[in-house]
């Protein structure tokens, strides 16, 4: 990798309760199932986005999705064109575009519009499309203020069994309803900076670089629980079948890159709380492939506090003094 080459990662997590009537949610980076920020892939040239401002909030509803963009997109204050925004492969265009001060652009379309696929599993309906940013040429065609981006968006509906006499299809509940019935786990993965204190920006990174990921379940009024990463899997595309792809952890929470001997990949302890875990990993990027773009997508789970670890639920890293 050149000296001004840069690795942009979007990180994924995917959650399952070990708690009776809690069924797994899954979110992407930052996502929430209410208005809260989505996956964010940004160019290693942009600069930091600022951490008040949400460039990208979506709302899976019953039947739409609706994805409003912040037109500062990169955090520099230069507002791009709503014209280079469109949603989904079948390029869609926004709604609604909002002037001062909000300088919003927003995208209204079906779960089956634009273009968008969708994945049925033994539990989920998952819709997944993604918003382009192609920015129109410079006037001066030498040049390029902005380079492109994808920012990959899904919506997660849990399913009902159909029992009924009727022809049997796929029925699902919107998440709005189905989280006010239950008490939430709401998970959560993010970049930290070097001292653990704040979130760090999306700016890209090199090769000798260290991530700072810190995992979080907040448990509102639930009785208190343990976290745990029970695997990490980095590829090229979302998701953890896609091929080349690297486990990062491993074997029911296993930390299998700090076997690497070119690396000090390991969970932090001691943990600063039951339902927090922090780990760090050394950046690489797959070889023979000039993409600078690396997905991670973690699977992460609680117990109850007072379960003690266990062969299926634990924390470990490699000792390599002990090689064990």
């Amino acid at each position: 990798m050149g000296p001004e080459s840069g690795l942009i990662l979007a990180l994924l997590c995917w959650v399952a309760g070990e708690v009776a009537a809690y069924p797994p949610w899954d979110f992407s980076w930052g996502a929430r199932a209410e208005p809260h920020p989505w996956s964010w892939v940004e160019d290693p040239q942009s600069r930091a986005i600022a951490t008040s401002q949400r460039p990208v909030t979506v709302q899976c509803q019953e039947a739409q999705l609706v994805v409003t963009v912040h037109r500062d997109l990169f955090g520099t204050g230069r507002l791009v064109n709503a014209a280079d925004l469109t949603l989904g492969p079948a390029a869609c265009k926004h709604s609604t575009l909002n002037p001062a001060p909000l300088n919003t652009v927003v995208f209204t379309a079906g779960l089956h519009e634009c273009g968008s696929i969708v994945q049925i599993t033994s539990d989920s309906l998952i819709y997944r499309t993604l918003l382009n940013y192609d920015p129109s040429p410079a006037s001066n065609p030498v040049i390029i203020r902005n380079n492109p981006a994808v920012i990959p968006i899904e919506c997660h509906y849990p399913r009902r069994e159909n029992v009924s006499s009727s022809a049997i299809r796929p029925t699902w509940a919107p998440f709005s309803s189905t989280l006010s019935a239950e008490e939430r786990l709401v998970f959560s993965l993010r970049l930290m900076n070097e001292d653990w204190t704040a979130e760090r920006p999306f700016t890209g990174f090199q090769l000798g670089d260290v991530l700072n990921i810190q995992a979080e379940v907040a448990t509102e009024s639930h009785t208190p629980l343990r976290l745990f990463v029970d695997s990490c899997v980095a590829a090229l595309s979302p998701g953890t079948d896609s091929s080349p792809h690297y486990a990062i952890i491993d074997h029911n929470g296993c930390l299998v890159d700090g076997r690497m001997d070119d690396t000090s990949s390991a969970f932090i302890t001691p943990r600063p709380r039951e339902d927090m875990l922090r780990f760090r990993i050394d950046v690489f990027r797959f070889a023979g492939d000039t993409r600078n773009l690396i997905y991670i997508t973690c699977h992460l789970k609680v117990t109850p506090v007072d379960q003690a670890p266990d062969p299926l639920n634990k924390a470990c890293s490699f000792n390599k003094a002990r090689n064990m």
